[in-house]
């Protein structure tokens, strides 16, 4: 897989189904903007809460709209490998050069077991296509190891490519020890991309990223800059994409009858947010997830109001191809009407 910047794209979704019209603007939109290529249905596509059938109708879709256009990588990881391998064969058949295979969640196996049980059967059965392990322990509570990846990567040459989202620099400088040179190495965080990249013990080659969703062309531009040596000019543009890159996560202090706790609303709650304020198809998450918070809500408006006073040319791309008024979609309260709850 080559470096550059891959948008995990989200699911739109209308009364409930998949919006496929949605879904092909958005397709259109990343395109136009120079992406490197698209991830259909991984996690920030809401991958746990699609059926199956959902899940490879939609990578069938991303697979079609991308082809010749842009690289498509499908997410078709599983915590039963039987559904990752049919899943695998499926988007290998759809067009897609790549699947994200994130570590198996909840049965939590070792990375021994994640190397041979999970990622070979699946590395063997489709040579021809980039196999990417997804290292997120904080959401599944396994991890792959870099060692065990690196007994993957001799073994089977097609998996060579990692999607790391430890959040351990010394894992990732870990894995291109054990890896070696040739090895991508892909941010699967937007706020540890530009210190993943210039951190000369990981170099990775780009990012796999959820801020592209609203911002493809910022975010290409700015692992372009990385990748071309601009260093200064990246770290520019870094600094006026921080405030969207910390939506991945909102924290929040909420009240309730019982004292204040701390409220978590995850990817990909408070991107759907910004998609739906900005004007730009969305649709709410499926339950599960549900909405945010009103105080929730207004950190994703001050920092997306901070970008627009600071860097309007950001989020100029949205305007022109949504033919929206961002600093209207900003002051308007009806353009968030609906995505917070009343009260804790």
């Amino acid at each position: 897989m080559k470096a550059g910047c891959y948008t995990a794209l989200i699911t739109p979704f209308e009364n409930g189904a998949v919006d496929y019209t949605s879904l092909e603007k958005l397709i259109n939109f990343q395109i136009e903007n120079g992406i490197s290529g698209i991830l259909a249905v991984g996690t920030t596509g809401e991958s746990p809460v699609l059926s199956w059938d959902e899940h490879n109708r939609v990578i069938e879709a991303i697979a079609e709209k991308t082809r010749d256009r842009c690289f498509c990588i499908a997410g078709t990881g599983s915590n039963n490998t039987r559904e990752a391998l049919e899943a695998s064969k499926h988007a290998a058949n759809a067009g897609a050069g790549a699947v994200l295979l994130v570590d198996p969640y909840y049965n939590g196996p070792s990375s021994l077991e994640i190397r041979r049980e999970y990622v070979a059967p699946v590395a063997a059965a489709l040579p021809d296509v980039t196999i990417i392990p997804y290292v997120i322990p904080g959401r599944t509570g396994a991890q792959l190891f870099p060692e065990d990846l690196a007994l993957l990567y001799a073994a089977y040459p097609n998996v060579s490519t990692v999607k790391e989202a430890t959040g351990d620099l010394n894992n990732m400088r870990r894995t291109r020890q054990c890896c070696g040179a040739d090895f991508t190495i892909m941010s699967g965080d937007d706020g540890m991309t530009y210190e993943m990249m210039t951190d000369e013990r990981i170099k990775a080659a780009g990012v796999i990223s959820v801020a592209s969703n609203v911002v493809p062309k910022a975010v290409t531009e700015m692992v372009g800059l990385l990748n071309g040596g601009k260093i200064a000019e990246a770290e520019a543009l870094k600094q006026k994409l921080q405030p969207l890159f910390d939506l991945v996560t909102v924290k929040t202090t909420e009240k309730t009858p019982y004292g204040e706790v701390v409220c978590r609303a995850r990817n990909p709650l408070a991107y759907k947010a910004v998609m739906a304020i900005l004007g730009m198809p969305s649709g709410m998450c499926r339950q599960p997830l549900g909405k945010m918070t009103l105080n929730g809500i207004n950190v994703v408006l001050d920092a997306v109001r901070k970008v627009h006073s600071q860097a309007p040319e950001i989020l100029q791309p949205v305007a022109d191809f949504f033919n929206v008024d961002i600093g209207q979609r900003l002051e308007d309260p009806q353009n968030w009407a609906g995505l917070y709850y009343p009260e804790y």
